[in-house]
């Protein structure tokens, strides 16, 4: 078909080059039609979308052509070279018009559809406007099928916290937990360790696997474990103490399946007494361990 549609120049060439007596008549209309069909020979789009204009139009070309190579009346080779000039500019606009139809076929948004209604004829505007409030509706459609899930979504995780809250209440009365400033605390006092030591006796480690249980279930939560003494011995050997009863306590929760980035200790041996260390059982109030649970957010506020 390229072959084809080269005929028009190659005929022109072929007259020039042949034996003729004498060079075909040139006009101004003729040589603009033949650079005209030139144009629209090298642009893809036309040799693509419109190969029958294409061809008619150098059909058209080719009897100018001829009409030239035989020295016919001017007026009569400018007739046929606006004819040729009309049918190659029919496929440059059969060519527009046939892209503008594939853009529209590949393009649903917006901004294509305008671009549609610049290019197509005004009976086409009503099924434009159709689409576009077809695509409204269904955003809308979309966004509030959206909206209900993250409001279900939101509804269930409120639901699930007031669960994990209740259960956490629960299991923290059994604990005998206080709500003080600092959030949450568990005493574990002087009868759960033996005396003068730092090793728990078995209520202890009935204690801690509740509240291994209730770090289990509340992995969001973090503990700080603080160790105390009374005021009796030296002041370096009551630090040491409270240090290793914080430290069995925290070990005693590892043991339990906490991971131990999730537990901090600190010992403050005979200082932040409860209670005056002036009778036995004042000073047994002080010899504890109290183990502060975070909130919900895993932060600890510090003593």
């Amino acid at each position: 078909m390229k072959n084809h549609y080269l005929s028009p120049v190659v005929l022109a060439i072929a007259v020039l080059a042949g034996g003729c007596s004498s060079t075909p008549t040139i006009t101004s209309s003729l040589d603009q039609a033949r650079s005209d069909y030139r144009s629209a020979q090298g642009n893809a789009n036309v040799t693509r979308y419109a190969p029958l204009e294409l061809k008619q139009a150098g059909d058209a070309l080719e009897q100018a052509n001829a009409a030239a190579a035989r020295h016919d009346r001017t007026d009569a080779i400018d007739k046929l070279a606006y004819i040729a000039r009309q049918k190659i500019a029919l496929s440059v606009e059969v060519t527009k018009q046939k892209l503008a139809e594939a853009e529209v076929e590949q393009s649903g948004r917006e901004r294509d559809q305008v671009r549609i209604e610049q290019r197509t004829a005004e009976a086409n505007q009503s099924k434009l406007i159709a689409q576009s409030a077809l695509a409204v509706a269904t955003d809308a459609n979309r966004e509030a099928d959206l909206a209900r899930k993250e409001a279900a979504e939101s509804q269930r995780k409120t639901q699930e916290a007031q669960d994990r809250n209740a259960q956490l209440e629960t299991q923290l009365a059994d604990l005998a937990a206080k709500k003080t400033e600092r959030g949450i605390v568990i005493t574990l006092g002087d009868v759960l360790f033996g005396t003068d030591m730092a090793r728990l006796t078995p209520d202890g480690m009935q204690t801690t696997q509740k509240l291994a249980t209730v770090l289990q279930q509340n992995p969001q939560r973090t503990v700080l474990i603080e160790g105390f003494t009374d005021s009796t011995g030296t002041t370096a050997h009551n630090q040491e103490l409270s240090e290793r009863r914080a430290n069995v306590v925290r070990s005693a929760l590892m043991e339990q399946g906490v991971a131990a980035e999730r537990i901090s200790t600190r010992g403050f041996g005979e200082s932040n007494p409860v209670a005056a260390n002036e009778t036995a059982a004042n000073r047994q109030l002080n010899r504890r361990v109290e183990i502060v649970l975070s909130d919900d957010k895993g932060i600890v506020i510090a003593r």
